[in-house]
């Protein structure tokens, strides 16, 4: 006979295992074979200020919608279901100079345009394309990262015109890919690219940086493969003063222009650009005609170029500890 006192013991040890057991996953569907139809509604769904990932699956489909994960929707995981990356997609058209539909009579800027803006800490992204489809009309932001420590692996991320606007503190891209003319990598966050695929369109500027000058890093490129249509292309631009911009062991395709790099038109930001190139190869890797203010690392100044140095901050941060 079992003894009431060893019942008690088991079941309440097996409400200790429920308590610690993960939340199951919350799931997306456009054809209603989810929780939710809407990435926005999946993410409304989260309670605030979480302290633990919370995993939003999103099956294969079309979202055409805008998405705005606001600072207290943290440690949210979004996951496309499917590996293959084109068949889940998220997409909308806002662009800079449209009427803010929330604010008649006022123009939206390249801030409002985004088809997901992501303001919280602590986010990760899988298997998904991010685009901005407004075309070639003006700034058009895909994604815009505003808080910290945000992850995206085996993305796209599709536009013209601002692309992707990294304009928070730290994020970690691998094994992603991006797309547009003007640009289209841009911002003040201090970001690391790794194994990605960049592709210009039509000429144009692949980044502009804006990294505070007291910013060690800004935008970071190792290993990165870059493509342009048949139109020059430059690596990028100085959009602030003391802007960081590094592509280091990345294979540079042909039609880039052999300068690499251009001036801030009306202004003086390059002569405190910290533009730095190391063992690159490919077509578009001659360092000839490079501009004076732009320089090659040395052997001793590229080892400071690791994912550790780059990101950890004071809190140690490894964004592949993260990625399961």
């Amino acid at each position: 006979m079992t003894r009431p006192y060893a019942v008690t013991a088991l079941f309440l040890s097996l409400c200790a295992i429920a308590l610690r057991a993960e939340p199951a996953p919350v799931v997306v569907a456009p054809d209603g074979s989810g929780q939710f139809k809407t990435i926005q509604a999946a993410i409304d769904s989260i309670p605030d200020n979480n302290a633990e990932w919370r995993i939003i699956l999103v099956k294969p489909g079309t979202y055409k919608e805008r998405v705005v994960i606001n600072p207290q929707k943290t440690f949210i995981i979004l996951r496309g279901v499917d590996k293959e990356v084109g068949r889940t997609l998220l997409t909308f058209n806002r662009y800079a100079g449209m009427n803010d539909p929330a604010a008649p009579g006022n123009k939206l800027g390249p801030n409002g345009s985004e088809t997901v803006w992501i303001q919280a800490d602590n986010f990760i992204a899988e298997n998904l394309t991010f685009e901005n489809s407004a075309g070639a009309v003006a700034p058009a932001v895909a994604v815009r990262t505003m808080g910290d420590k945000h992850i995206f692996r085996n993305c796209r991320f599709l536009g013209w015109q601002d692309t992707l606007w990294v304009d928070g503190k730290r994020a970690y891209f691998r094994d992603c890919y991006v797309e547009g003319r003007i640009d289209f990598i841009f911002g003040r966050a201090t970001a690391v690219f790794e194994k990605c695929h960049l592709h210009a369109l039509d000429g144009g500027c692949i980044t502009a940086s804006s990294t505070d000058p007291a910013t060690p890093f800004g935008l970071v490129f190792l290993k990165c493969k870059v493509t342009c249509a048949e139109d020059k292309t430059f690596l990028g631009s100085p959009w602030k003063a003391g802007a960081a911009t590094a592509f280091i062991e990345c294979t540079l395709g042909e039609h880039l222009r052999p300068e690499g790099w251009k001036e801030w038109g009306g202004n003086d930001n390059h002569k405190t650009a910290r533009f730095v190139e190391y063992k690159n190869t490919g077509p578009g890797a001659n360092t000839g005609k490079r501009p004076a203010w732009t320089r090659q690392l040395s052997d001793a100044e590229a080892k400071n170029y690791t994912i550790e140095n780059i990101l950890g901050g004071e809190d140690g941060w490894d964004p592949r500890s993260e990625l399961k």
